[in-house]
């Protein structure tokens, strides 16, 4: 290779992965993690969480129109993926409902990453699909080089007219350091290939609905949206530590994709306040690594607005502590052990009648959990356990208690310098939710009527994951098959009985809400993920990798019948061309029909997905760099339907669209 091309070649790091418990190497980690960060991340991060996610192996998006888009892993969403920021908890309202956008905003995201595995068992003992933490330094664990820096951000995408804009300023000096961001973001109605409605398929999961639907073509009605947040965090570091507390302000307004009958348009109306502080003390005890603290207050509510008018307003208040030891070796034995308590103030009222929807409930839940790492040989191996004591105390029910145990052991044999093998078992449960339980009545944002079911008990999942990986000479070849038993699955349903918003039967030739039932069932899930990557050329014209890739969830219940809302088999290929400060990429996805949707739901045709992008960094001048990217999306304008969406019947995803971009750094 000449100087040249070795210029060209981008240099592999060891990235450490700082959600773990010890910041393990991501080649050391004995389960799957995903990392985005730096200019990948910059380059895939989209409207929301789960659209910066979902073309990573074994992630997809739980659309709900374009306003809302939360992952899920491995087919799970909801309560079984933990959303983080900065690692601890969200703690709004999207594990609740599909409905609910989640306060997590990639647009400020310096990092995420996805972990699996025993890992996840530090952040909540029902994250079966995993944990998906957003970073972004806004509290500083380290001081800065410069009294000022920072970033802004101008983006602008044609499929809806999106403008958004975003800025951060950093620095520190002496022992103080500082973090400032926010963004806002306006989006008009969105487009798409084709029809809004598929009518065929709407009629076949609800014949209440009329003859002649309002079916926009080319956009979704009521599909635009703008947010604004802003965030503040200062940090004493020294020698021994740092401390830090930080604020953050988020207001966001959306609207749901309309049903087409020309009754209610619904807006959701988005609030929260954020308050976090953390800490960490190096070698506080003779036999102690770090000691840290992490303290969370937040304050969500939305209101669901049909037609002008307020109507289901949701609150939740929590508070969320944790307290983590990280030992030094002792005995081989090198982890973190800990304390977590989770107390949350949860209830949904209709503002029209004073109904509850969901009343008003405290949970109260405090865990405790250990991981140990420790070699054999070529083997390193990790184990791991966390208890919860979970009280759900609500008004005109006896309390309910729950104790979910969880525990897991994962292995990677390195076989030498280009192979390896993992293997990990998890043992997890999770208590049921307060909607799951306690849930009686319309919700207008889903236009269905949620009936709980106070019966419930806790959901244990038995994980089995199998991964291998090769590197040498620019290939590197990644398998990971996994099959999970679930014992007392608790899944919503359509159940076929439809009635009117006050729960009564549907008159004749009158649209009418689905009734919606919380059940509980065993179930199992099998799939794989694999991705082979290789160099196509190497020369003064750059490099060009070739990614091939697939992933494939199915979700059955024992006593059969499908899971719903399951991802389909998807398969494709990548290419990245990298020159110098130049890096674009082609990507191609085929997804293939899911035609296993469950009961009372529809199934969705394949689709091909074409992608674009590319950026450049403009030559650095003194301490500045400036990035332009532009990213095609859905070049071939398909009109497709998300089998993991609760709305694909009345919202596809986005249509051909592009987005251009500029990033400066100081």
């Amino acid at each position: 290779m000449n100087a040249a091309n070795a210029l060209d070649k981008p240099q592999e790091l060891d990235e450490i992965i700082v959600s773990a418990p010890l910041e393990k190497k991501l080649d050391d980690t004995t389960t799957p993690v995903t990392v985005l960060s730096e200019d990948e991340l910059r380059l895939k991060v989209g409207h929301s969480i789960g659209e910066t996610l979902k073309n990573e192996l074994g992630i997809t998006s739980q659309s709900f129109g374009p306003g809302v888009g939360t992952p899920v892993i491995r087919g799970q969403s909801g309560p079984r993926v933990r959303v983080l920021n900065n690692g601890i908890g969200a703690n709004d309202a999207s594990a609740l409902s599909p409905d609910h956008a989640t306060s997590v905003e990639p647009l400020l995201a310096e990092r995420i990453e996805v972990l699996r595995g025993p890992a996840t068992l530090l952040y909540g003992s029902g994250a079966i699909g995993g944990v998906v933490n957003v970073i972004d330094n806004r509290i500083a664990e380290k001081l800065p080089e410069k009294l000022l820096g920072g970033a802004l951000e101008q983006r602008f995408d044609s499929v809806s007219n999106e403008t958004a804009t975003t800025m951060k300023a950093e620095g520190g000096k002496g022992n103080i350091a500082y973090h400032i961001d926010g963004f806002f973001r306006d989006r008009g109605n969105v487009d798409i290939g084709g029809n809004a409605i598929d009518v065929n398929a709407a009629r076949q999961v609800d014949p209440t609905l009329p003859d002649v639907l309002q079916n926009s073509k080319g956009f979704i009605n009521n599909s635009s949206s703008d947010a604004i947040s802003g965030s503040a965090g200062l940090s004493l570091i020294g020698d021994p530590g740092f401390a830090g507390i930080s604020i953050n302000r988020l207001e966001n307004n959306y609207g749901i994709a309309p049903d087409g009958t020309g009754g209610e348009i619904t807006r959701i109306d988005m609030k929260q306040s954020k308050y976090d502080f953390k800490s960490e003390l190096k070698n506080p005890f003779a036999f102690a690594e770090s000691l840290r603290m992490k303290l969370g207050y937040t304050d969500y509510q939305h209101t669901e607005v049909p037609n002008g008018v307020a109507a289901a307003f949701f609150t939740n208040k929590t508070y969320e502590s944790r307290l983590e030891l990280t030992h030094k070796p002792i005995a081989g034995l090198h982890g973190a052990l800990g304390f977590q308590a989770i107390a949350s103030d949860f209830a949904a009222i209709d503002k029209e009648t004073g109904d509850h929807i969901v009343p008003q409930s405290l949970t109260n839940s405090y865990g405790v959990f250990q991981v140990e790492s420790f070699n054999l040989g070529a083997f390193n191996n990790q184990l791991g356990w966390r208890v919860e004591d979970t009280t759900i105390a609500s008004d005109g029910i006896n309390s309910l208690n729950y104790l979910p145990v969880s525990a897991s052991a994962s292995s990677l044999w390195k076989i030498n310098d280009q192979n390896s093998v993992n293997l990990a078992m998890t043992r997890s449960q999770r208590a049921p939710q307060v909607q799951e339980l306690l849930a009686n009545g319309y919700h207008d944002a889903t236009r269905s009527f949620e009936v709980g079911n106070i019966n419930l008990h806790e959901e244990t999942s038995y994980n089995l994951d199998l991964g291998y990986k090769f590197n040498a000479n620019g290939f590197r070849a990644e398998l990971d098959l996994f099959h999970n038993w679930a014992n007392d699955y608790i899944y919503q349903q359509r159940s076929g009985v439809f009635v009117t918003e006050d729960g009564d039967v549907c008159p004749a030739h009158t649209p009418c809400s689905p009734v919606v039932e919380t059940r509980q069932a065993d179930a199992t899930f099998m799939g794989y993920e694999s991705k082979l990557i290789f160099p196509l050329m190497e020369n003064h014209y750059g490099l060009v990798d070739l990614t091939l890739f697939s992933d494939y969830t199915r979700g059955q219940f024992v006593n059969g019948g499908d899971v719903p809302r399951m991802p389909p088999l998807r398969f494709g290929f990548q290419l990245d061309h990298n020159k110098g400060n130049w890096n674009s990429n082609l990507r191609l996805t085929r997804g293939e029909a899911q035609d296993h949707p469950g009961a009372f739901d529809t199934a969705t045709a394949g689709y091909v997905q074409l992608n674009l992008s590319t950026q450049y960094l403009i030559k650095q001048i003194k301490d500045v760099d400036v990035m332009v990217f532009a990213k095609g999306n859905n070049l071939l304008d398909e009109n497709i339907r998300n089998s993991t969406s609760y709305l694909r019947n009345f919202a596809p995803e986005l249509g051909r669209g592009a987005e251009i971009g500029l990033r400066v750094t100081y």
